[in-house]
């Protein structure tokens, strides 16, 4: 059986993205949720950057759950901060 690696475990070429970029790159799948495929994403940001970094940081995204992919494959934002503030506080829940 084969282990699913990461991108970023198998791409030697993969930059190590600034936390600016980061965010840029979050900000934008935020305002534009459910309307880019990666790709058209990818060419969509306000700032260029280059394809590994980009695929280095949609990783990330989604390994924490800021992001996830429709059956379409649109990307699609799912970070709820107004959620994770009525919850956060609740006794049956340890974050």
């Amino acid at each position: 059986m084969k282990k699913n690696r990461s991108y970023i475990e198998t791409n030697e070429v993969a930059r190590s993205p600034t936390l600016q970029t980061v965010l840029m790159v979050e900000k934008f799948i935020d305002k534009n949720s459910g309307e880019y495929k990666k790709t058209d994403l990818f060419n969509n940001l306000p700032r260029k950057v280059m394809w590994q970094t980009f695929q280095v940081i949609m990783e990330y995204l989604e390994s924490i759950n800021k992001i996830g992919y429709d059956k379409e494959g649109y990307v699609v934002y799912l970070w709820n901060p107004e959620f994770f503030k009525k919850i956060k506080d609740r006794s049956a829940i340890n974050l």
